[in-house]
């Protein structure tokens, strides 16, 4: 397992982090505790691909209107909370969407729809990545013990239990 995690674990952590995965850089922050994976690797691994997933989504936006609006079209209620985010928190909306399952997609489509600027909005998504890296990755790195601590103790609760506890909160936050 270590040497799969060594050989792919930047991969997957890449791979997940451009659809805006806080999960990966989480699970890469505690594999980097017990020394598996680098922090500092993770971190960049992980800002560089959601930087550049950001980006995309953008110019998708931008440069193919309808296309981005037929993609958009099926989250009619997240969308709806998305322009009330953007109108209520302006560009802060960078920083703050990178935390919130279901909008964090979505953001980066709907400025790409408006008339933002290009250099701004690849400024502030810089910085919010980074922030987001930075505060992710070294939190669940700091956490890493506890974590480990609370996987030894409820390993005997049995995988099914896990399994539904996670679609449970999954169902939860879908809601939301």
């Amino acid at each position: 397992m270590e040497s799969f995690i060594h050989d792919w674990g930047y991969i997957a952590l890449f791979l997940y982090s451009f659809g805006g995965g806080m999960l990966a850089l989480a699970i890469a922050g505690v594999f980097s505790y017990t020394g598996d994976l680098n922090i500092y690797y993770a971190i960049s691994v992980a800002v560089v691909s959601n930087f550049i997933g950001d980006q995309f989504l953008f110019l998708i936006a931008r440069n193919n209107k309808a296309y981005a609006k037929s993609m958009m079209s099926k989250w009619g209620r997240k969308i709806a909370l998305t322009h009330i985010l953007m109108r209520k928190y302006g560009v802060w909306i960078l920083f703050i969407k990178k935390y919130i399952y279901g909008i964090k997609t979505l953001v980066p489509l709907a400025m790409g729809l408006t008339k933002f600027d290009f250099k701004k909005f690849t400024i502030y998504n810089l910085l919010a990545t980074i922030v987001w890296g930075i505060a992710v990755g070294f939190i669940s790195y700091y956490l890493g013990q506890i974590f480990l601590d609370s996987l030894e103790e409820y390993k005997n609760v049995g995988i099914v239990t896990l399994i539904l506890l996670f679609i449970i909160i999954f169902q939860i936050f879908k809601r939301y």
